[in-house]
């Protein structure tokens, strides 16, 4: 089960910074249609994730990440069930972003910067590990909607305001 520490450790951090985004910058009224676009956004980028899921799995990235960091394979129950369940998580919470909760927007800032991470861990994984690496060929397109969700989420959203 220690095969499952690094992306616990790596996802977990993301995590960290996805609450702290959507405790501080808040997303006012006559922000709706920011929201709306985020949410169409959230949506592609969640299709864009099932695709790159997809493609991990049928090449064995729960064998082969490990395996680069000189562990056991992950148990497939657990890399597909967690994949499964952030895709449902991230579905749910379209309709919930276009309204503004707090909750939507940590799933929206967590699937933003992952995606981010993704496009580009994976082709730096294809280079340490010499040649192709699982997730490959789809990181680049859940990289690229990771940052267009990013950029839609902060039009918004807005920073509190600091008095000094």
């Amino acid at each position: 089960m220690w095969s499952v520490v690094p992306s616990v450790v790596v996802l977990g951090l993301v995590a960290i910074v996805a609450v702290r985004l959507a405790q501080r910058r808040s997303s006012p009224i006559e922000a709706a249609q920011e929201r709306i676009a985020a949410s169409t956004v959230l949506g592609f980028a969640t299709a864009v994730q099932g695709v790159h899921f997809a493609e991990e799995w049928v090449t064995g990235f729960h064998v082969r990440f490990p395996a680069l960091l000189g562990l056991e394979p992950m148990p497939v129950s657990f890399f597909v069930l967690f994949n499964l369940a952030w895709i449902a998580i991230w579905i749910v919470s379209i309709p919930f972003l276009r309204l503004g909760r707090q909750p939507a927007f940590f799933a929206a800032w967590f699937l933003a910067i992952a995606g981010a991470l993704n496009g580009v861990a994976h082709p730096m994984m294809a280079i340490a590990s010499g040649g192709y690496f699982p997730g490959l060929i789809t990181s680049p397109a859940i990289g690229f909607a990771g940052v267009i969700l990013w950029q839609r989420l902060r039009r918004a959203t807005s920073e509190p305001v600091r008095v000094s």
